[in-house]
């Protein structure tokens, strides 16, 4: 059997190759000998040992590595004292690097009095159009116009609403153009009747139903503009209703389809919108007058559509919205809000004067 020499096995040569790094700051003394007297790899690694001290290769290795890091270390502390003590000697204070400062530094001292307590100030609540006397002299006066004017226009007028911040504006008072009257609003008194309906010049009627003066006028420019615009005739079915001839309405509506079928068509008297005088019900003309199913396809009903609002005009209840108003779409019912709002409603992008004026939803009593 043939035996490798331990010393000279690729092992061997591995292990002495770590021994040389890490050894590698240790200084060896220096010994002179001729060039043919070359000592072998065993008689260098002898001679570095002094008497009475083991040999290098015979030390374990993880020993052998823990003495090389600490002459590392002696090393490097002796280089930093030396670096100290120079400068000192030259008048200079070594500074640390701005972490390490910082970490001997620790944080700062809590002064004696404590911490500051940071002040938040609070943001000064919004000015409410109510305390403007001019806006509350215009208010006082009944011109809606010239209130809406005073406040900034419509949407300045509707945001103040919406917000809160205007409480002496009130959504419930008929004689308004902003009222809104819906399934959870209805009129107090229940039996209200404006004082200035009059009848629409120059507007086909199809029974004897007024308007309010403001909501009357509208609708003459409104069916003149059209006509001008080549729409065609436009005509009206109902506007005013009293509370007695909503009831006769609804109750006709029930008997023939019953109390859930008339909820979504006919106001109960007391919530209808046509009780307020604003609100009218249009058919296209032409020779004769159309019905109100004709509205939504005629080229009458899509000018109306379009610019309804320019004359003080929305169309109150649109397809989709039956969850806010509780009424099937009616492209033929238009409600006068007058033509500061209308605006507002239509660059708004709005479709219920619910969701206009910030209310909830009223799609049941």
């Amino acid at each position: 059997m043939t035996f490798h020499d331990p010393e000279t096995s690729p092992r061997r040569a591995a292990r002495a190759e770590a021994e040389r790094r890490a050894t590698a700051a240790i200084t060896l003394p220096e010994t002179r000998m001729d060039a043919d007297e070359a000592p072998s790899r065993r008689d260098l690694r002898s001679r570095t040992s002094a008497p009475g001290i083991p040999r290098l290769a015979a030390i374990p290795l993880l020993v052998r590595r823990r003495i090389a890091v600490a002459a590392l270390a002696l090393v490097v502390v002796a280089s930093g004292a030396v670096a100290i003590g120079a400068a000192v000697a030259s008048g200079q204070t070594p500074t640390a690097e701005p972490q390490a400062a910082a970490a001997i530094a620790g944080p700062p001292a809590v002064p004696a009095e404590g911490l500051p307590v940071p002040v938040i100030a609070e943001a000064p609540a919004p000015k409410s159009p109510c305390d403007d006397p001019a806006f509350t002299s215009a208010l006082a006066s009944g011109d809606d116009g010239a209130t809406i004017a005073a406040i900034g226009g419509g949407e300045a007028f509707r945001s103040a609403v919406a917000s809160g911040i205007a409480p002496c504006v009130s959504l419930a008072d008929a004689t308004r153009q902003w009222v809104v009257v819906n399934k959870q609003r209805p009129y107090d008194p229940a039996n209200y009747r404006p004082n200035d309906l009059v009848m629409p010049n120059g507007v086909r009627a199809l029974e004897d139903s007024a308007l309010r003066q403001r909501a009357a006028d509208a609708l003459s420019k409104l069916v003149q503009a059209a006509e001008d615009a080549g729409a065609g005739e436009i005509g009206y079915l109902s506007a005013f209703r009293s509370y007695e001839t909503q009831q006769k309405t609804y109750a006709a509506r029930v008997s023939v389809g019953g109390v859930a079928e008339a909820d979504k068509e006919s106001a109960r008297a007391g919530f209808s919108e046509h009780q307020s005088g604003l609100a009218v019900d249009i058919v296209p003309c032409s020779r004769s007058c159309g019905t109100l199913d004709d509205v939504g396809g005629s080229t009458q009903g899509a000018w109306v559509r379009d610019h309804a609002w320019e004359y003080g005009f929305i169309t109150r209840y649109v397809d989709g919205r039956i969850d806010v108003t509780g009424y099937e779409p009616e492209p033929w019912h238009l409600r006068y809000i007058g033509p500061e709002l209308a605006k507002a409603y239509h660059d708004g992008g709005y479709t219920t004067l619910e969701e206009f004026f910030g209310l909830p939803a009223a799609p049941t009593y």
